[in-house]
């Protein structure tokens, strides 16, 4: 009896076309990691910057650069920089 259910269990299974399966499978394992580390390289870049914002702020709170400069060089990454220039 335990010979003829593994018999018909080995039949099940070569009678089944695994190709798809692992493909669709393997499609979303390839699809779920491209979004986890797609999502960690946003959260470095993100640190970076913000990271260089409290750099230059410092120098400019300690008077090694002015004001004028950091918003010059903070600008000259690509995105624009969200520092006004106080009036004084």
């Amino acid at each position: 009896m335990f010979y003829l259910a593994q018999d018909s269990m080995c039949e099940m299974l070569t009678n089944l076309d695994l190709i798809p399966l692992v493909a669709i499978i393997g499609g979303l394992l390839v699809v779920i990691i491209a979004i986890v580390f797609g999502t960690i390289s946003g959260i470095v870049k993100t640190r970076a910057r913000e990271e260089t914002k409290r750099e230059i702020a410092a120098y400019v709170a300690e008077g090694s650069i002015d004001a004028d400069k950091a918003i010059a060089m903070l600008n000259s990454g690509g995105g624009k920089c969200d520092i006004k220039k106080s009036v004084s």
